[in-house]
């Protein structure tokens, strides 16, 4: 469906683990997006980070920034229940 979009930087700290496996099997409303650039210069290399909906989530590691993601998401999906 994708009424939830994420979208990651090919070159942020994410990418260590398969985001978009991870989501799309959980979510089935979620479609992950890879961009080669989301222009948040810099933090890419610093912490891992993704945008769920147009807002920025992020954390100092790839497992909290997931768990993040995953709150942003099921608060996204409250909106549509």
């Amino acid at each position: 469906m994708g009424i939830i979009v994420v979208e990651i930087c090919d070159g942020s700290l994410i990418t260590q683990i398969d985001l978009e496996s991870i989501l799309e099997a959980e979510y089935p409303e979620v479609a992950v997006i890879e961009n080669s650039c989301l222009s948040f210069c810099g933090m890419c290399a610093k912490s891992p980070y993704a945008m769920v909906n147009g807002k920025r989530v992020f954390a100092k590691t790839t497992e909290e920034c997931l768990e993040k993601i995953r709150k942003q998401i099921e608060t996204e999906l409250a909106v549509y229940s």
